[in-house]
């Protein structure tokens, strides 16, 4: 793991060089970089550095950042290949950005704790989201140290998470397609697409080697090995570690704000405190690996 000393070791040296500050939102996670252009070509120095808070701080933040949709791109391609969300209402131009819009004819859903597309055999690495219109007040995004929650279990629930597998799916993106009026035949071929996966209930960080909590609410179904009751129980008390205020931070969007967070550490909930005002991003998403 890269020591908090390291990352600030690293981050002196960065501001002397680059110009370039750190705000941190809270002891465990989530960092402001502060006095950097996301619009101009970063060093591989500067992405290194990037990637190496990013895995310590689990999410990373950038204000004042007016970014075309191929600067926005362009950026996030620096961290990884790229996804296409299967689901999402994606670019026409540019099908690895999505739009996320919510206003009074389309209230947000996503106020639930998360990291994004469990389902999928190779989950994201991270995702990249800027903020294009936002209300005056509310819409804030929360964010959880899953490494924090699982440190945080007793000895003995740490011990019984070893080696357990949880089962992740789709459904509520298959939900969506049947409210939206998709055929049953649609639906169903989307799931033969995408069939549920098998991920660690506990996944080691393939950077840092931190353990974290690799279960959320939204997509996780059940534990392999356990009766419904048992599996259930354990997961109630698995989720409920995201809403400890000790292991969040909380960011306070504006307009061309922007977001990294470490999916692969971190989960985050999108308030939804702001309906019927109008909230639009975009994110583009870096592909992961396999959890293990």
């Amino acid at each position: 793991m890269l020591g908090a000393h390291h990352v600030e070791s690293q981050a002196l040296e960065n501001e002397r060089r680059q110009g370039f500050e750190l705000h941190h939102l809270s002891p465990v996670i989530g960092t402001e970089v502060l006095g950097i252009d996301l619009a101009q070509s970063l060093s591989d120095e500067v992405v290194e550095f990037l990637q190496a808070l990013l895995v310590e701080r689990k999410v990373i933040f950038f204000r004042d950042q007016s970014l075309t949709a191929e600067q926005h791109i362009g950026f996030a391609r620096r961290f990884g290949e790229l996804e296409v969300h299967p689901f999402a209402s994606n670019n026409d131009a540019y099908p690895e950005l999505i739009h996320l819009d919510n206003g009074p004819d389309r209230p947000p859903t996503i106020n639930i704790w998360h990291s994004d597309v469990t389902w999928r055999e190779f989950p994201s690495l991270g995702s990249v989201l800027r903020a294009r219109e936002v209300p005056e007040v509310g819409g804030d995004t929360l964010f959880a140290n899953m490494e924090a929650a699982y440190d945080a279990l007793p000895k003995d629930t740490r011990t019984r998470l070893d080696g357990l597998v949880a089962v992740h799916d789709n459904t509520p993106f298959l939900e969506g397609m049947r409210n939206q009026g998709a055929s049953e035949e649609a639906i169903e071929a989307k799931r033969r697409e995408y069939p549920p996966m098998r991920h660690p209930v506990v996944r080691t960080h393939p950077v840092s080697g931190r353990k974290s909590l690799y279960v959320n609410s939204a997509f996780t179904r059940y534990i392999e090995g356990m009766d419904s009751q048992a599996s259930d129980l354990l997961l109630a008390q698995l989720y409920q570690q995201a809403s400890i205020p000790d292991f969040q931070c909380r960011f306070r969007w504006r307009a061309d704000s922007l977001a990294f967070w470490d999916n692969r550490g971190a989960q985050h909930y999108a308030a939804a405190d702001y309906y019927p005002a109008v909230r639009k991003m975009e994110r583009v998403t870096v592909i992961g690996d396999r959890p293990v």
